[in-house]
């Protein structure tokens, strides 16, 4: 079994990995492709442009060529997934809608974290949908200030604070938090005012392997 996961920042690799070991599966299980030009020509724009939506399925459908399932790890470029998807003979799917399923399925209400812009409109619309079928109540949150310490390299400041804005959103009634973004992950185990927040690492990687064993039963 081989899942190619496409990232847009080279330290979405490492979590993804431990989220691996997490989970027990095979060294070299995942093989890696980093495209942060991709994130920030959307950054540039605003959003998600016709073409950087383009590049991005076209990118997907390359290393559906050599795996068994494709996995797109970047919350703002999402809606790529679900073009590559139509066309790729393995299954393409987003960590982020794994993310969405899990987050929901109790209902209650669900607080989900951001900290790019460009990713709270896609973030919205893909927990809107999910929460549909469960009844939950989602709140997307945006957590001011962290992606610039995120980009500026400042890792343990980026952490604590998603963690603090976790906590705070516990205190405010949040039934669960999700971390919307797989550069959150690690925040969860500093997280103390409710239950650990659920990942897109995590949540896509069991999708993956799920749908990998599914494809080969058939």
């Amino acid at each position: 079994m081989k899942i190619a996961c496409l990232h847009t920042h080279e330290s979405n690799v490492a979590g993804f990995d431990v989220a691996a070991a997490e989970l027990g599966l095979p060294s070299g299980l995942l093989l890696h492709v980093v495209r942060p030009e991709l994130l920030a020509e959307a950054e540039k724009c605003g959003g998600v442009t016709d073409e950087v939506s383009r590049r991005t399925a076209e990118a997907l459908l390359a290393l559906a060529e050599g795996a068994d399932v494709v996995l797109l790890t970047c919350s703002t470029l999402g809606s790529a997934a679900d073009m590559a998807a139509a066309e790729a003979s393995v299954p393409v799917l987003r960590a982020d809608a794994a993310l969405a399923a899990e987050a929901v399925a109790a209902g209650g209400l669900v607080v989900a974290l951001c900290a790019v812009a460009t990713t709270i409109a896609p973030t919205t619309k893909l927990f809107a949908a999910a929460a549909a079928w469960t009844g939950a109540t989602v709140d997307i949150r945006m957590v001011d200030g962290a992606w610039d310490l995120f980009r500026a390299g400042r890792r343990e400041d980026y952490l604590t604070v998603i963690a603090a804005a976790a906590d705070a959103s516990y205190r405010d009634g949040a039934s669960l938090v999700a971390f919307a973004q797989a550069s959150m992950a690690a925040a969860a185990s500093r997280v103390t005012a409710g239950p650990k927040p659920p990942s897109s690492p995590l949540a896509g990687l069991r999708q993956a392997v799920a749908a990998a064993q599914s494809s080969v039963r058939r």
